[in-house]
């Protein structure tokens, strides 16, 4: 993760109660997608949900990053870490203490400068 033409995917999952879907969805876009699309260096994000029909349902989110430095502006200095809020304990079943990173090197989204 060096070059000028880097993009890089942080990918945070976790469950939830099915019920609470909707009423997530909400908070969610207020709390950290609204966080994610004021800092500079956030390219897009995504919230993918998946029902596991036991009455839980998969979280995951996606965000797509220009640099490890505008990953720091919103996450803190310890990148690795998951950034959580106050009302998160409300929703969440688990809270994976960590995040993955993942550099992206091939897409079809546009998400890529232009190589020629």
């Amino acid at each position: 993760m060096g070059s000028d033409r880097d993009v890089i995917l942080r990918r945070w999952a976790s469950r939830i109660r099915t019920a609470d879907r909707e009423a997530y969805v909400g908070y969610i876009e207020k709390t950290g997608i609204a966080d994610y699309l004021e800092t500079a260096g956030n390219l897009g994000c995504q919230m993918l949900m998946r029902d596991l029909g036991d009455g839980l349902t998969e979280v995951t989110t996606l965000s797509w990053w220009s640099s490890m430095d505008a990953i720091r502006a919103f996450a803190g200095e310890d990148v690795e870490v998951a950034r959580y809020y106050p009302e998160d304990d409300e929703y969440l079943l688990e809270k994976p203490e960590k995040v993955e990173h993942h550099d992206v090197v091939a897409e079809a989204l546009g998400l890529l400068p232009e190589t020629r």
